[in-house]
């Protein structure tokens, strides 16, 4: 059995405020609430929704609304069957980077949290306040742009140019050529994920962000939490996924899973994911 999760322009999340009415009211409304608020056909989408407790006011709850385009969620779940396995949930990336967090960093009720998640082709970020999701977002943007860089500037193979950035040694091209070329691709990381705050900041109560919590297979380029640290003026750590995770060291290397342990983020969110809970 499988969970798997998905991400990007296919993803729909919303905090809609609804009118108070029972599980069973809002069962029955809840699609047609949601094609005010769905940019696709209603029925071209798998929808899923939560209450989320303590939210609404003036007689309203608020509910999380997630809708992903039932095409992108059949690639997904085909690519697995043919593998010989079952896909059993698909979540979404920022959910399942959320709950890697919560695992194993607890929940601060008057922390506000970034989590960033740099893959290679989209950044996930997820504010969270008291282990509720204020504000998420998926940027087209990450590693692949440092590769691009790196393979144009210095007119090197693409796996030439991975190879390099990330770390290994490559005939021809030394360590004092990279480093420009990786500032000038994570000051434009930078002010992607400035102008994503700078919106969260605009359309919500709050104004500050505690702390920011990097991971995903770019979080660990060279220079990158410094940088984020320097513009954003708050303390920017390597997400560890496996902070709370048991293991017999025999088994698992503890080195091997420091160094991949960014990478690994979502996959634990997943990997605590149960069929059937919520």
């Amino acid at each position: 059995d499988v969970a798997v999760s998905v991400s990007g322009n296919a993803v729909i999340v919303k905090k809609i405020s609804l009118p108070q009415m029972t599980p069973e009211e809002l069962a029955e409304s809840i699609h047609w609430e949601a094609e005010q608020y769905i940019p696709f056909d209603i029925q071209d989408v798998s929808l899923d929704y939560e209450v989320i407790e303590g939210g609404g006011s003036g007689g309203n709850m608020d509910v999380l609304l997630v809708a992903v385009k039932k095409d992108k969620i059949s690639e997904y779940t085909s690519a697995l069957t043919q593998a010989g396995r079952t896909p059993t949930i698909v979540d979404v990336d920022v959910f399942a980077l959320q709950n890697c967090y919560e695992m194993n960093y607890g929940i601060d009720p008057g922390r506000v949290v970034a989590l960033l998640n740099i893959g290679a082709s989209i950044m996930n970020v997820n504010v969270v306040k008291a282990g509720v999701s204020v504000f998420n977002r998926d940027i087209a943007a990450g590693g692949n742009q440092y590769t691009d860089a790196i393979q144009k500037d210095l007119n090197l193979s693409f796996e030439q140019a991975e190879a390099l950035k990330k770390g290994e040694q490559v005939e021809g091209a030394s360590p004092d050529s990279l480093h420009p070329i990786l500032q000038a691709v994570s000051e434009n990381v930078a002010m992607e994920i400035q102008k994503t705050l700078v919106f969260f900041r605009a359309t919500r109560q709050e104004d500050r962000i505690d702390q920011i919590f990097l991971s995903g297979g770019t979080a660990k380029i060279h220079g990158l939490r410094e940088l984020l640290a320097d513009r954003f003026s708050t303390s920017v750590e390597l997400l560890n996924p496996f902070l709370n995770v048991r293991y017999n060291e025999k088994e698992f290397n503890p080195d091997y899973l420091d160094d991949i342990g960014p990478s690994a983020a979502i996959a634990v969110g997943l990997a605590v994911r149960r069929l059937g809970d919520r």
